[in-house]
């Protein structure tokens, strides 16, 4: 017996491509998840205009056996979110106060699923990987670009060779370098950029180890990652949108990185981020104000 999926709202919106069918589906369960725990899948199947077959698929899909496995780690969802009951996943000028809650709720939930999903012994073998490398490349396209920028910046702080480029045809220029001693860290909320999925595939053809930060461990990109580390993203929750997008989850994940790297890096480590912020030290050193006669 397969070990269920950790959160159905997580999984919802984690990018996973679902058909028409299979859309209305999940656009009804996310549209109010409360009502959908106690129904019935022939229920669930009217509600969405599907059938009970699709509805079956469609679980299958998420990863459970079956509907009622589906049906109770959605109860679980609820009720680790009815334990602020006023929680809700409105928006509204009208209320910001409430809005801010909410907001603060589902964030909240993207970390502990996040951190949730990490399994130790992976992480482990990641954090080999990453500090035994020559050069560690990072490559993000569009919305994930600052998530590499500031992963890059932190690996480099730790004194790790790390390099990364907002310039895709760059980056691909770069991974046709990259030798098994070093290591390509990918970062993508989808796992369906095709620009890398390239990067990835020139990296694999030299014996690079990959590792990715995606939604979705069924991805295109996830099937060429040697290591996944698997993000949460609710946005969806709140704005209801197909382009919905957060980087919080990826960003906690390399904080996650950074911070275990620290540790086994130590006293190098330390030595490094000192240096570093001795060369900066004169960009945080204002003038006096001039004196005003």
């Amino acid at each position: 017996m397969t070990e269920p999926p950790v959160s159905v709202l997580t999984l919802l919106c984690s990018g996973i491509h679902f058909f028409n069918a299979e859309k209305r589906i999940a656009d009804y369960i996310l549209e109010d998840p409360k009502r959908v725990v106690d129904m019935t899948s022939a229920e669930l199947a009217h509600a969405s205009s599907t059938s009970e077959a699709t509805v079956t698929r469609f679980c299958k899909k998420l990863g459970f056996e079956n509907y009622r496995m589906f049906q109770l780690t959605l109860a679980r969802d609820i009720v680790g979110e009815r334990q602020t009951a006023e929680i809700s996943y409105e928006v509204r000028l009208d209320n910001i106060e409430q809005s801010l809650q909410n907001i603060l709720a589902n964030k909240i939930g993207e970390l502990q699923a996040t951190i949730g999903a990490i399994e130790p012994e992976n992480l482990k073998k990641v954090l080999a990987v990453l500090q035994n490398a020559q050069i560690i490349q990072i490559a993000a396209v569009g919305n994930t670009i600052p998530v590499a920028l500031d992963a890059a910046f932190k690996l480099n702080q730790l004194g790790l060779r790390c390099v990364t480029g907002e310039i895709s045809e760059k980056n691909a220029a770069f991974a046709l370098t990259l030798t098994r001693q070093d290591a390509l860290l990918l970062i993508s909320n989808s796992g369906k950029s095709r620009r890398l999925y390239q990067i990835a595939q020139a990296a694999r053809k030299n014996c690079v180890p990959i590792i990715l930060i995606t939604c979705d461990r069924r991805s295109p990109l996830a099937e060429l990652a040697d290591y996944l580390l698997i993000s949460s993203n609710r946005e969806q929750l709140l704005t209801t949108a197909d382009f919905a997008f957060s980087r919080i989850s990826a960003i906690a994940i390399v904080e996650v990185i950074y911070h275990f790297l620290l540790v086994s890096l130590l006293p190098k480590a330390k030595d490094n981020i000192a240096r570093h912020e001795a060369m900066m030290r004169h960009d945080k050193s204002m003038p006096p104000p001039s004196q005003s006669l």
